[in-house]
């Protein structure tokens, strides 16, 4: 089927309003637990092979986070879709308002290869649980796991309702041409740039989810050890390839030696001394990027790691020292298990310099220094800032996770995502009984008379 048929026939479906009734997203949402309850084994599979992902981390990272928000979903949804009541002015008295949540319509959700469960399916569970019809384009850079998620969703929900159309850049393209009522996209700056320019032509609302080059700053008085054990942690998970990753370390220079050694230290702790051994480090999605990587390496001294192996996509966790400030890896998103290091002297000048970039995805701070970290939220910008640890904000559903400027815009998980799939449509109902010809021409008061009313008409 054409990728013009299946948005028509989803259209269709959405019309006939069968998604609208909160029983009927309620039950959607349970067969999708069981659905992934059913498909684990095969997913657990699909996942070791495009990413090198252990079912420990494909169950932590990719498994949990959509389980907790189909968890939250169902246990929120009344109050999420609830109507919300709404004050109105004397001029309209009397009279009643609310907002109500409604569903866009048809969505679309692009996915990516790094997490390609989690990613697909956590904004898919938003999509049910605000009452949308979905189409789901997974990556195709990770087509086990998009083949046995086809079967899965195939499986589970009628195609009018819910279908995967898989392909490459050519299918994104097509399915971009059509007209959706929300497109959820997750991926690069340079590609949500695209989707957002087709969007416009149709004037559909996006949410983007991108990453950038997310800082982490180690300041005067961190607990070095901490600091480095939770930073190698968020850096390597999946081989360095997650958009909230930090992308490059700024360690005060009191710190650098024993902040080094004590990094050094977690990755042999983590991974041993041979990486490509250990079942809980990833490899690199492809060729492509694997050659990427390669080539930041000749950015700076390699301190720890470097070993690589085309052939099996490996790449070990490497930190690099004496970076030089016009190499590539300093200007690009790494995206990958390579971890820059650079000493400052005084926090001004990395405010600076973060001021000057574009704003990342997350910023992490270690810090003791309640003051320091006060000002640092305030002079940097970013989608979220994490205090002594990294990805932890975007953990759980309480918490709107999402961009800014190049990192993205928009918001996702929770509440915030049943929102991001969801017109707040007002609403107002004026009673038939009183009808006070105060409005109405010919003027009754003058110009004075009638500023003094509104600012009591006009109040709520």
């Amino acid at each position: 089927m054409s990728t013009a048929a299946s948005v028509r026939r989803a259209r269709d479906y959405f019309a006939t309003g069968v998604t609208r009734p909160l029983a009927f997203r309620r039950r959607q949402l349970e067969q999708l637990a069981a659905a992934l309850e059913q498909h684990e084994a095969r997913l657990l599979t699909a996942l070791q092979s495009d990413l090198g992902k252990s079912p420990f981390q494909a169950l932590s990272s990719e498994f949990g986070p959509v389980r907790a928000e189909i968890r939250q979903a169902l246990r929120q949804l009344s109050r999420w879709s609830a109507p919300s009541r709404r004050r109105t002015p004397w001029l309209v008295a009397p009279a009643q308002a609310w907002v109500q949540p409604e569903p866009f319509g048809v969505a679309l959700i692009l996915g990516p290869w790094n997490y390609p469960l989690q990613l697909l399916l956590a904004p898919l569970v938003s999509a049910i649980a605000a009452g949308n019809t979905i189409i789901l384009k997974p990556s195709e850079f990770a087509s086990r796991t998009a083949e046995v998620l086809t079967a899965m969703v195939a499986d589970t929900f009628p195609a009018e309702y819910i279908t995967i159309i898989n392909g490459g850049a050519e299918v994104a393209r097509a399915l971009l041409q059509e007209k959706f009522d929300k497109i959820f996209f997750t991926g690069s700056a340079a590609v949500g740039r695209l989707v957002m320019a087709a969007a416009a032509r149709h004037l559909t609302p996006v949410t983007l989810e991108l990453g950038g080059k997310c800082p982490a700053i180690v300041s005067a008085g961190a607990q070095v050890e901490l600091a480095a054990r939770r930073i190698a942690w968020g850096k390597f998970l999946a081989a360095g390839q997650t958009c909230v990753a930090p992308d490059h370390v700024y360690v005060h220079r009191s710190l650098r030696e024993s902040f080094l050694r004590a990094l050094k230290n977690s990755l042999l702790e983590f991974f041993g001394p041979d990486p490509r051994r250990s079942p809980d480090y990833g490899r690199i999605v492809n060729e492509r990027h694997f050659d990427r990587l390669i080539n930041y390496l000749g950015g700076g001294k390699v301190f720890h790691g470097g070993e690589h192996h085309r052939k099996e996509l490996y790449l070990a966790p490497t930190i690099l020292t004496e970076v030089a400030p016009d190499s590539a890896v300093l200007q690009e998103e790494i995206f990958g298990p390579v971890l820059p290091v650079f000493e400052f002297a005084e926090i001004s000048e990395v405010v600076a310099r973060l001021q000057a970039a574009p704003v990342p995805l997350a910023l992490y701070l270690f810090t003791r220094d309640r003051e320091l970290e006060r000002k640092l939220i305030a002079q940097v910008r970013s989608g979220g800032v994490c205090v002594n640890d990294v990805i932890s904000q975007m953990t759980g559903t309480n918490l709107p996770f999402g961009g800014l400027g190049e990192s993205g815009f928009g918001t996702a998980h929770g509440r915030a995502g049943f929102d991001a799939f969801s017109h707040p449509r007002s609403i107002l109902r004026r009673a038939t009984w009183l009808d006070l010809p105060f409005r109405y021409p010919p003027a009754r008061v003058s110009v004075a008379a009638l500023k003094r009313a509104l600012k009591f008409l006009l109040r709520d």
